[in-house]
């Protein structure tokens, strides 16, 4: 495995001290300064992205679907990878897995699709307050707080994902993306028609594409780490390198080597450690 340089080394990233109460809720709070503006790419993620902006410099958005101006936005759990430009972050970034996603952004994700929008589009003027308020709060624990009882409030009122749909996506993100997607309808008891139609409109993927985003993203963090790619085509389920390659490219619209030096992809392991590089 070969070392690679951190390029975010300089930020400030922040963890919560405690898990949060609620399944599916990851979040991770980020300060990078700058004599010039960043630009970053933002690839997917087998999560739905908020991020809610405090320090009153908005982001510039360009991607497929155009360019935006916004201080908070969600991305969908299939959004196409966008560059991302700002005069400097500081953020609160949230992992919703799809299951939480649906109550707390209070649609169903079919609706959000890989869409990117302005969170106010979602809450109104919920998140005018909310920025306001993490804007005044003095440490990173006060804004996870307050981004917590954020989202238990809408969590408690919004609608529930189906628990067949809910262990079908439980599956695929366990096996890495790695497991036959036809098999899981019958081991629900549902049909395959039934399950396609009510995973799609609740997760806004079909299960097939929902396990090549999640074999994605495990192959892609493990570039990022240094691996080989032939050993990650190899350990992923993919038929070869070229299979892997054209993932990556069609996920984040760039080749293996120029994702790997993404600097948001390489903030992952310290905002969202994770402890599998042996896999």
């Amino acid at each position: 495995m070969r070392k690679k340089a951190d390029s975010t080394a300089a930020w400030e990233i922040a963890r919560p001290l405690r898990t949060t109460a609620m399944p599916g809720v990851d979040m991770a709070g980020f300060r990078i300064r700058g004599d010039s503006p960043i630009e970053l790419r933002a690839i997917p993620h087998p999560a739905v992205t908020v991020a809610v902006e405090f320090g009153d410099r908005p982001f510039d958005i360009h991607g497929a679907a155009g360019s935006m101006r916004v201080q908070s936005l969600a991305a969908g759990l299939a959004f196409s990878a966008f560059q991302v430009r700002a005069e400097g972050v500081e953020c609160v970034q949230i992992r919703l897995s799809p299951l939480a996603a649906h109550p707390v952004l209070g649609l169903p994700l079919a609706e959000l699709r890989g869409s990117v929008i302005a969170l106010d589009d979602l809450w109104g003027r919920d998140t005018p307050r909310l920025r306001e308020r993490l804007h005044h709060a003095r440490t990173w624990p006060e804004r996870f707080a307050l981004i917590d009882a954020a989202l238990l409030t809408r969590l408690r009122t919004g609608r529930r994902i189906d628990p067949e749909v809910a262990w079908v996506w439980h599956q695929i993100v366990a096996g890495h993306g790695r497991v036959r997607v036809s098999d899981l309808a019958a081991r629900t008891g549902w049909s395959r028609q039934r399950m396609w139609s009510r995973f799609g409109s609740q997760i806004g993927l079909t299960p097939k594409r929902a396990a090549m985003l999640v074999r994605f993203d495990h192959a892609i963090h493990r570039l990022v780490r240094g691996h080989a790619s032939a050993r990650v085509a190899a350990d992923g389920g993919y038929a070869d390198q070229s299979h892997l390659h054209h993932d990556v490219r069609a996920f984040t619209g760039t080749t293996p080597i120029a994702a790997a030096n993404e600097p948001w992809l390489a903030a992952d392991d310290r905002a969202w450690p994770t402890h599998d590089d042996a896999v």
